[in-house]
């Protein structure tokens, strides 16, 4: 596939970073040389210098003979101006747009293609703000992923001692949750993989990712570790457009208290925000969190627009006394060296926000797609087409799917033909789903959306191929 990628910041560097091992031919375009120079030294791909919202700049990219063009500049004004451009001169069939201003994305019919023919317009900041909110919800949670509208959620959870299911095999979940079914999709303990069976044992300290019903996440976690206290009270670090969007979205079912620097940018807080107490200040002045009592907060978010600040504050909120501690970082390199230690999650904006732009990206029909582990597994939800004839994996029990080492199928979700709803069942767009949690005799059927989990990105492709329907079949 032919991209052209406009800003080479983290988003755009990390979506490159990902494509370009997929043996796409990338192109990106930036204003900056030195950013250009830096991505051209470490990936194979071509740069372009220059203005994204400028046609010539796009044509010297190759835009003509593009499939997808990811417009993820700072400006919201040069992503869309570019997808125009995309449209109207070049004739792209997809367009992705990077939007930060809610104003913008409050009017949708800018995006129209009469408009600014925008494909799929993504806000990072809102990404990383519902993030959050899910971690807010399941404290015990690393990671809290939905698929079919939310009804079924991938959870990623770290074993503690003291959990029933810890020091005992998988198997044994159906004994202790006869009427729940989930499925545990992958086990990486010491950051390597391990394919679940039902003769696993599960080992303290491992991090286990499961499938389940939405409605029985917090009975699956019991079994792997202690239960956290319920989120009451959060403190933010950082008024900025993730930390407003967060603190918008659980003032109204968390006491919660806000740390912006900027007196200005914090009266506008003050003044835009009900039930949160803003305060000016710096998220890492000692006196200011110890009289504001931060030993009694359950969960410190560190969302400022600068990672040392960030690190800083979480290790300072977390030595004095906060129960869980959540960082914003951007450098790859400082979350992966942070994760795990004092600060309990930290998260990349680049890496919680490439999912939306792979399930575009990513061939055969893909609904959805989420990076886990910064980048290194993924999840996706891919939809059958096709017949046993045409197809490898309809009319196929999942014991028959030659899956390749290392992906596991955990879960399915069916549209129901029957005209009979059950209890447990979602409904979208006037049909009835049901959720089917997999097992090896269970057969897939065509318009199935199938939840695969893979342990390492470079598997995808193997993936994509087998859900891949024969040309004979149209």
């Amino acid at each position: 596939m032919r991209i052209v990628i406009l800003g080479a910041g983290q988003v755009g560097s990390t979506v490159a970073e990902s494509l370009v091992s997929e043996a796409n031919d990338i192109t990106v375009v930036d204003v900056s040389f030195d950013r250009l120079k830096k991505l051209q030294d470490r990936l194979d791909l071509r740069t372009v210098t220059g203005n994204a919202a400028h046609p010539a700049i796009l044509e010297q990219a190759g835009a003509r003979d593009a499939d997808l063009i990811l417009a993820v500049t700072q400006s919201d004004e040069t992503n869309m101006v570019a997808c125009k451009l995309a449209a109207t001169m070049f004739n792209i069939p997809n367009k992705i747009a990077r939007i930060r201003s809610a104003d913008y994305l409050s009017h949708p019919e800018i995006f129209s293609g009469e408009n600014f023919a925008v494909d799929s317009a993504i806000c990072p900041e809102q990404v990383i703000t519902d993030y959050v909110v899910k971690l807010l919800e399941f404290p015990e949670a690393l990671q809290v992923l939905e698929f079919a509208d939310g009804k079924v959620s991938l959870v990623a959870v770290r074993a503690f001692h003291g959990g029933p299911l810890v020091g005992h095999e998988i198997s044994n979940l159906r004994a202790h949750m006869p009427k729940v079914d989930t499925r545990v999709a992958a086990i990486f303990r010491h950051d390597s993989p391990i394919m679940p069976e039902g003769d696993t044992v599960v080992e303290a300290g491992d991090e286990v990712f499961f499938l389940a019903d939405t409605a029985d996440i917090r009975g699956v976690m019991r079994e792997l570790r202690r239960m956290d206290k319920p989120v009451k009270r959060v403190m933010i670090g950082g008024g900025g457009n993730i930390g407003r969007r967060l603190a918008k979205a659980v003032e109204n079912r968390y006491e919660v208290k806000i740390i912006e620097f900027n007196k200005p940018a914090a009266e506008r807080l003050a003044a835009e925000l009900n039930n949160t107490l803003v305060l000016s200040g710096d998220v890492t002045d000692e006196e200011l969190l110890a009289s504001e009592n931060i030993a009694d907060m359950d969960v410190y978010c560190a969302l400022t627009n600068d990672d040392e600040t960030n690190i800083m504050s979480s290790l300072l909120a977390k030595r004095m006394g906060v129960r869980k501690v959540v960082a914003l970082i951007n450098r790859t390199s400082y979350a992966n060296l942070v994760q795990a230690g004092q600060i309990d999650i930290a998260i990349s904006p680049a890496q919680a926000t490439i999912g939306t732009l792979l399930a575009r990206v990513r061939r055969g029909d893909c609904a959805v797609v989420h990076s886990l582990r910064r980048g290194a597994a993924e999840a996706l939800e891919l939809i059958a087409h096709g017949d046993a004839s045409s197809s490898k994996v309809v009319g196929r029990r999942i014991e028959q799917v030659e899956l390749p080492k290392g992906a596991t199928i955990g879960a399915i979700v069916r549209e129901r033909r029957d005209g009979k709803s059950k209890a447990g069942e979602i409904k979208a767009g006037g049909k009835d789903y049901q959720v089917i949690i997999a097992h090896h005799d269970i057969t897939i059927e065509s318009g199935d959306h199938v939840i695969v989990f893979v342990v390492n990105k470079r598997m995808v492709p193997k993936i994509e191929k087998l859900f891949q329907v024969d040309l004979g079949f149209f």
